[in-house]
């Protein structure tokens, strides 16, 4: 139980998941996270400062002052809870 309660504390915030599953695919750029997410821009930030400091992504200094944001590898090892999820809950909806 206090395993599941330390992962939570990570990626159990509104909009976390959702950001990892968006980084899976690979590096994006804020404004597209924003975009294909549709989160609050404030919460949005709030969140990729905090996987960045539980070290589930990092920053892309990209040119011209923007950045990219990318999974490190204890971000990508989400991949097969994230995809659980996404199964139980298309399964939860058929029923």
């Amino acid at each position: 139980m206090r395993d599941l309660a330390r992962a939570l504390d990570v990626v159990g915030a509104r909009w976390a998941l959702l950001i990892v599953q968006q980084l899976l695919d690979g590096p994006q750029r804020y404004g597209d996270l924003q975009r294909t997410l549709g989160a609050p821009t404030n919460m949005l930030a709030t969140r990729l400062r905090e996987l960045e400091e539980a070290g589930v992504l990092t920053r892309l200094p990209l040119h011209h002052n923007t950045r990219a944001y990318a999974l490190t590898d204890r971000g990508r090892a989400l991949r097969d809870a994230i995809e659980s999820l996404g199964r139980w809950g298309a399964a939860a909806s058929d029923g």
